[in-house]
């Protein structure tokens, strides 16, 4: 990420706009807005920590905790697709530090909680905010590199939400025995009291009146209509698969290996190694994406993240259910990361946030499914394998459906902005 802020070329700055950052401040501005994912991946992650103690002491069953978790996938949803839009429209900087608000407020408030509709309600509030800081952070990102970096930093920014992940499964090992699960929560008021106001003083201010790109047509009218409309709905629907399989191992992990069998610290564990994984997934797919374009290799970790899920039906033994984890980690959230850094690229500036957020929205019904989806096949009695079998048939079917686009969006991310760039012209 560094060498690519490094190599980041100051544009001229027009007439009455505020002066454009220098490289040394695009790489702070970067930074910080990867902290914000940080935070993002930490409280995707927290409800699965806790959630058996949430099961126990408000006597939810399988589905109902479910539902409780679906309910930040739906405020995500939401938040996505308003965020990604505003980032166009008022500057990713005042979209960014309005979600951090949103999401540190109602994820606090979730300490206080005294039943699972209150607990619910502040869950789907803080997916507001949840959901907007990933398209706004990463079209901040891409605004401060160079077009040929993009892919890698786009991907690099995404290792923020596995690292968020693990710091909530390895804060959780020692502080849920030691005091339940609230204070889980209460850690977000750290983005409050820190972030926020690091963020109003070294992020960009972007408003709109200051880029020349804005006087292009923009928001969700363009993008839902032709040269983008295919690429854009094929997109969507790929990550609708992906987060089912991502969010859907990230709500139900900690409870299926328990209910598998092993104790609460094992089964953290094995939370951590498929959030590790997803770690070292950022770093490889950044490499890859970058050696033989975005799409083929997403095609190569969604499969192979198939492949490692399915393999858990096997009841492999424990040490290798740490390696299938780590591959799984590294395909699933590669997969989605390689998926972001190709709508970073593929599609012009002026529609970017709206991209990001129509791609990561709308993938949303992926994520608001899979906990239902997950506890709906616990309560069914179908057990643990059944979870497994659904994640990784969602990663094969992301491979299948990116190798779609591949085919016709070629080879490199290069290759499909030429293409759409020809569909323009024609």
């Amino acid at each position: 990420m560094a060498m690519a802020l490094a190599q980041t070329t100051t544009p001229a700055t027009p007439p009455g706009a505020s002066p454009a950052p220098d490289r040394r401040s695009s790489m702070v501005a970067v930074v910080v807005a990867w902290l914000f994912v940080v935070f993002d991946g930490y409280d995707l992650i927290v409800y699965g920590t806790v959630q058996k103690l949430l099961r126990e002491e408000w006597s939810l069953g399988a589905a109902q905790a479910g539902t409780v978790g679906s309910l930040a996938f739906l405020g995500m949803m939401v938040g996505a697709l308003a965020a990604g839009r505003l980032s166009d429209s008022v500057g990713r900087r005042r979209a960014i530090i309005a979600s951090a608000i949103v999401l540190s407020v109602f994820t606090t408030l979730c300490a206080v909680s005294t039943g699972p509709v209150m607990f619910g309600t502040f869950r789907f509030l803080a997916g507001l905010g949840l959901g907007g800081l990933v398209p706004s952070a990463n079209a901040l990102a891409a605004d401060l590199v160079p077009r040929r970096w993009r892919a890698s930093v786009a991907t690099l920014m995404m290792s923020g939400v596995p690292i968020g992940g693990s710091i909530a499964a390895l804060l959780g090992i020692p502080m849920i025995p030691a005091f339940g699960w609230r204070p889980m929560f209460a850690v977000a008021l750290v983005a409050l009291v820190v972030l926020v106001p690091l963020a109003w003083k070294v992020l960009p201010d972007d408003r709109p009146a200051d880029r020349a790109a804005d006087r292009e047509p923009s928001g969700f009218t363009t993008l839902l209509r032709p040269p983008f409309l295919f690429v854009s709905i094929l997109f969507a629907t790929t990550t609708i698969v992906t987060l089912m399989a991502w969010y859907g191992l990230g709500t139900w992990l900690p409870n299926l290996m328990q209910d598998a069998g092993y104790n609460l610290g094992s089964a953290l564990l094995f939370a951590l190694a498929l959030n590790l994984g997803a770690v070292a997934g950022s770093v490889l797919t950044a490499w890859a994406g970058d050696r033989f374009g975005t799409v083929p290799t997403a095609v190569v970790a969604a499969g192979l993240a198939g492949v490692a899920l399915l393999a858990l039906l096997t009841t492999p033994p424990v040490a290798l259910v740490y390696v299938v984890l780590v591959v799984a980690g590294v395909g699933t959230h590669g997969t989605q990361c390689l998926i972001i850094a190709a709508i970073s690229t593929y599609f012009p500036d002026h529609l970017r946030g709206t991209a990001l957020g129509f791609g990561l929205g709308m993938g949303r019904i992926g994520a608001v499914a899979a906990p239902q989806v997950g506890g709906i096949l616990l309560a069914a009695g179908l057990g643990v394998n059944s979870n497994f079998l659904l994640f990784g048939a969602c990663a094969i079917v992301a491979a299948v459906m990116l190798a779609g686009i591949w085919a016709n969006f070629g080879v490199t991310h290069e290759d499909a902005s030429a293409r759409i760039k020809a569909r323009t012209t024609a």
